[in-house]
């Protein structure tokens, strides 16, 4: 089979939408990741599937959130859901869901390890989340990767706020924290692992506010607005909003309805990506004795 990501297959009367997305540099993606997202997106289950599915799902998270009105604590299965959560990944979705999702718990812990390097003298207690295997995300790693965001902001800015400080630029950045890879054991790839990352997330959505209390599900839900908060807590240090530009889940003064939750659960993990990506392009700049920002040579040249 060709490969869809080939320039040589490029055919100016047909021109390929994947080809176009996978040779663009607007964001910078990790190579693996964003080829793993467009085979996802080409899949028969994203362009099939997931629109068939979609109505039920959204029915049937419609009712759920009519139960948690009436029962907002009962039922609090957590480590039901997340062994839910591994069986499900584990039979049903492909070689790439799996991939972007293992790597997404890595980038975030990544992403607060830059911020708590680079924050001064503040004290903030973490829970790193590294793991290797489907069966690690049983140690109820998707609800801790939520408490994990909203304990750092509090802790960080308590602490900054005692100190009658902000974060604030730093000359030389400490970047030792951003991986340019991961390590992962190999990925289940049966005949029954075709689902793609979004109709997975999606199908997982209800049935995460139906296992987990209707707090839990809601500080979930509105944890994925935090991209911003974090974009600009980065941005600070840097001393540069250029990445702002690619951080686009809304800034969670304006909180957005949950039955949302699903789509923007796929623009975080797609904010994490770049904004990750970003940081080990700036890493890599930074061992090369480059400017940071790479836009200076430009401006050099432009005053010259």
């Amino acid at each position: 089979m060709s490969d869809p990501f080939d320039p040589r297959g490029f055919d100016p009367r047909d021109p390929d939408p994947t080809l176009a997305l996978y040779l663009d540099q607007s964001l910078p993606i990790d190579d693996s990741a964003k080829r793993a997202l467009l085979d996802c997106d080409r899949s028969g289950s994203r362009r099939w599937l997931f629109p068939l599915i979609r109505p039920a799902l959204l029915a049937g998270f419609v009712v759920i959130k009519g139960v948690r009105a009436i029962s907002p604590r009962r039922p609090n299965l957590n480590q039901t859901l997340h062994r839910l959560i591994h069986w499900g990944l584990r039979t049903f979705a492909s070689p790439e869901a799996n991939l972007l999702i293992l790597r997404h718990f890595h980038i975030g812990t990544e992403i607060l390890a830059f911020i708590k390097a680079n924050a001064g003298g503040v004290e903030i207690a973490t829970t790193p989340l590294r793991p290797r295997t489907l069966k690690d995300l049983e140690a109820n790693l998707f609800l801790q990767h939520d408490l994990n965001v909203y304990n750092f902001i509090i802790q960080l800015n308590a602490g900054l706020r005692a100190q009658g400080r902000d974060l604030e630029p730093v000359a030389q950045p400490d970047f030792s924290m951003i991986s340019d890879r991961f390590e992962f054991d190999p990925l289940p790839n049966g005949p029954l692992n075709r689902i793609d990352v979004q109709t997975a997330v999606e199908a997982y959505t209800p049935l995460y506010a139906l296992l987990l209390p209707r707090k839990d599900f809601e500080r979930a839900a509105s944890s994925l607005q935090l991209d911003e908060v974090v974009g600009i807590s980065v941005a600070k240090i840097l001393g540069s909003s250029y990445h702002l530009a690619f951080v686009k889940n809304g800034h969670p003064l304006v909180r957005l309805s949950s039955l949302q939750a699903g789509y923007r659960l796929m623009m975080h993990g797609l904010d994490c990506e770049a904004l990750h990506g970003w940081l080990r392009v700036l890493k890599h700049r930074q061992a090369q004795g480059l400017p940071l920002d790479p836009r200076a040579p430009t401006v050099a040249r432009l005053a010259a």
